[in-house]
């Protein structure tokens, strides 16, 4: 009885093709809307999580800076931190992987016969551990050259392009490039790592710290301490002993507000991933809205195709069909109608989704339950909106169906 139900069914549909897909049509965009929101938010959740990560593994970025009410932090009138600060936090506290100071300076670099503008960085070898950058040729500095301020520099794939990519079997190692008013020696690439949150990240110079102290910046302040944990440290504790002796460093009395703060890049993925979850479910639910309105369209064809079969209904009725199965032929119809909406909805929005992550630059992230999600409650659709308008077909009085004109 089944399969000849489902007959008579997709024959109903065939005999109206273009209603039929008129009435799916609120389906089939409501089911790629859904898949196309999620999918499009969870690639850009794992953009951003790659991007944080890209920054450093268990990294703690701590930074000068007097919070202010409201949130903000201001760098005016704070005291800068030093070398020694870092080698304190290295010495002094447990579960620290690597520690490194930092110092930058805008300038603009000139080789090979071309300049470019780019962020000159002094650091030591640590650097490359807690910011996780990875060499793609060459060495790093050596420690007589860190202690003695050498004139050597590593360079990122964007400024190796830009001064030396143009040139046939110039790959830029062993170059000289001048920085401001000194010239030095290229003795590494970094390993290319793409557009970060703070921009190019491969648009860098590194040098010695105290090379960038001394020859650049002239200043032995650093302005950023990079802690890198070690795998599988509470960066609870940790933090609060790092806070505890950075306020002794820095003379600060009980009740006296920090001036310096202190970013957890893992907590901060941890906070945009979230984030980015709820707009993704909002979203999600949005488009949602337009499934209920493919089904309040599927139950008004249906009360429509009901309508003009009154006299087929009143004759099934009369040659002894029961009502069940005149309720489970019309339920059929919109069931089938729905589940065709959502699988044309599925191939729509995979489609749609791979074009936009691409056009986006986001990974394109499939996730098969919520294709099958969708396409559960698209039939679910069909048999809830469809039962009002099969229910009415099977309790048709034969002897008025069949007078109906």
């Amino acid at each position: 009885m089944l399969l000849s139900v489902l007959i008579l069914a997709l024959q109903s549909v065939r005999r109206n093709l273009l209603r039929s897909f008129l009435t799916i049509l609120g389906i089939v965009i409501g089911v790629s809307a859904v898949i196309t929101m999620v999918t499009l938010g969870n690639g850009a959740t794992q953009a951003i999580q790659t991007q944080i990560s890209s920054l450093g593994s268990n990294l703690l970025m701590v930074m000068p800076g007097q919070r202010q009410p409201g949130g903000g932090g201001g760098g005016g009138g704070v005291p800068q931190f030093t070398e020694a600060d870092g080698l304190a936090i290295q010495s002094q506290i447990g579960g620290v992987a690597a520690v490194a100071p930092q110092g930058r300076a805008s300038v603009t670099v000139v080789a090979n016969g071309r300049n470019w503008a780019t962020t000159v960085v002094g650091s030591t070898n640590e650097w490359f551990e807690a910011g996780n950058w990875k060499l793609a040729g060459g060495r790093e500095f050596d420690l007589d050259e860190q202690r003695a301020g050498a004139a050597v520099c590593v360079v990122g794939e964007t400024v190796r392009r830009e001064l030396y990519g143009g040139t046939a079997g110039r790959t830029g190692l062993g170059e000289w490039l001048r920085v401001k008013q000194f010239s030095c020696s290229v003795v590494g690439i970094l390993a290319s790592k793409g557009q970060g949150g703070m921009g190019d990240q491969d648009d860098t110079v590194l040098l010695p710290l105290h090379t960038l102290q001394r020859r650049v910046t002239g200043s032995r302040k650093v302005s950023m301490l990079m802690v890198s944990m070690q795998e599988g440290s509470d960066s609870g504790p940790l933090k609060a002993s790092l806070r505890q002796l950075l306020r002794e460093r820095r003379k600060l009395a009980e009740g006296e507000d920090d001036n310096f703060n202190i970013f957890d890049t893992q907590q901060l993925a941890e906070t945009l991933s979230g984030t980015m979850g709820v707009l993704t479910d909002l979203l999600g639910a949005v488009a949602a809205v337009s499934l209920l309105v493919g089904g309040i369209g599927i139950m008004n064809i249906m009360l429509v195709s009901v309508t003009e079969r009154t006299r087929e209904i009143g004759l099934r009725l009369a040659v002894g069909a029961l009502e069940s199965e005149v309720l489970l032929q019309f339920l059929i119809e919109a069931v089938v109608l729905s589940a065709f909406g959502g699988i044309v909805g599925v191939i729509i929005a995979t489609v749609a989704s791979y074009w936009l992550s691409t056009l986006m630059g986001v990974p394109y992230a499939f996730d098969l339950s919520i294709n099958v999600l969708a396409m559960l409650f698209s039939a679910l659709i069909g048999v809830v909106f469809g039962f009002f308008p099969a229910r009415n077909a099977a309790r048709m009085d034969p002897i008025v169906a069949l007078r109906h004109e």
